[in-house]
């Protein structure tokens, strides 16, 4: 076969990426697959359900790739890992910023070092299992919205360069989740029913708090809560426990009404409070924009400023050292600095950055 049919496909263990394997061989490809051993789960004790990149999806992976008839490989990237996106991770929420690992280490791991892997082998091209599709307008590559809008996964994918984006492709664009599914039974993957990863692969309880004081128990110590005009509601024990937006775990009673965390000082220690019409706001900031589609001078598109979160309609003006400000039409809820601002037109990315 000709180096053009030839593909590595991103195996990560899940239902996604193993049928879109076998869909990449079915089509006649020459498939290669990679798994990424990304985190070292051997001191934890609870089980791994509901995670990804674990031992357990990587004998999983290996089972798809026995199964779909594909040579299989394992990348061993847990130093890069803990460098580039765990470390990451903790240094934003000791900043009181509200990070998405998931968005850098696609770029960084999963799709730098596999490009790099897989032209090891010759290879120029790879696949993954995320529900997006790559398309060309006036000679630029844009990820457009998966046709399942409840799995899209496009969010994650805007700051990938046109060299990637170029070489890159997604087999599941035009699929369902339940198809997905279906397939794989038909196939008969050992994956079809497997559960769906769900939270942050290095956490999977979910105790981001919990992690970041075993990472750096300095940073927790007792501090102020204050209202907007700076009176002292109760105290904390570390800022890094909250997030812009949050309700829970304040321990501010006898208050009239619902209180939410509006503000975060790390340098004071300090935690804002306020109601929930606080939390709203029409303007903000983005940096290390990253530019899909050609722009010039201010333009409309709907802004998505976290994965859940209903793009709305806003107005972009591109600025000097790859910054952009953001006015929606309407103020949206709990902007948080960390999270990303991603610009979509026609369901394509325009571009995106990072919320300062």
């Amino acid at each position: 076969m000709d180096s053009s049919n030839k593909i590595v496909i991103a195996l990560s263990g899940g239902v996604d990426s193993s049928v879109a394997a076998a869909l990449l061989k079915e089509r006649g490809r020459e498939v290669v697959g990679i798994s990424l051993q990304l985190w070292n789960y051997s001191s934890d004790v609870d089980n791994r359900f509901g995670t990804c990149c674990s031992l357990d999806d990587l004998a999983d992976a290996r089972r798809v790739a026995h199964k779909v008839g594909i040579p299989f490989y394992v990348l061993n990237l847990e130093k890069e890992f803990r460098e580039e996106v765990v470390d990451y991770f903790t240094s934003e929420y000791l900043k009181g910023r509200t990070p998405i690992p998931c968005t850098l280490c696609n770029q960084k791991l999963k799709f730098d070092r596999l490009f790099q892997k897989a032209e090891g082998f010759g290879i120029e091209r790879i696949a993954t299992g995320h529900y997006a599709e790559i398309v060309q307008i006036e000679g630029r590559f844009s990820v457009r919205r998966g046709a399942d809008l409840s799995r899209d996964q496009s969010y994650f994918l805007f700051n990938l360069s046109q060299e990637q984006l170029s070489r890159l492709e997604f087999p599941l664009a035009d699929l369902e989740k339940s198809e997905v599914r279906r397939l794989a039974e038909s196939i008969g993957l050992n994956v079809a029913g497997k559960s769906e990863s769900r939270e942050i692969c290095f956490i999977p309880d979910n105790d981001y708090a919990g992690f970041i004081a075993s990472e750096v128990p300095e940073a927790f110590k007792e501090g102020q809560i204050v209202n907007q005009s700076g009176d002292v509601l109760g105290t904390h024990k570390g800022y890094p426990s909250f997030t812009i937006g949050q309700r829970k775990g304040l321990n501010i009673g006898g208050l009239k009404e619902p209180h939410f965390v509006t503000g975060i000082s790390p340098d004071e220690n300090k935690i804002t409070v306020g109601l929930k019409a606080d939390l709203y706001q029409d303007e903000f900031y983005v940096a290390s924009t990253n530019w899909q589609l050609n722009v010039s001078g201010p333009f409309k598109a709907l802004t998505q400023i976290r994965y859940r979160h209903k793009a709305a309609p806003a107005t972009i003006t591109p600025l000097e050292n790859n910054r952009a400000k953001v006015n929606f039409d309407e103020p949206q809820l709990s902007i948080a600095a960390g999270q990303s601002a991603v610009f979509y037109r026609d369901d394509c990315i325009v571009g995106g950055g990072w919320i300062e």
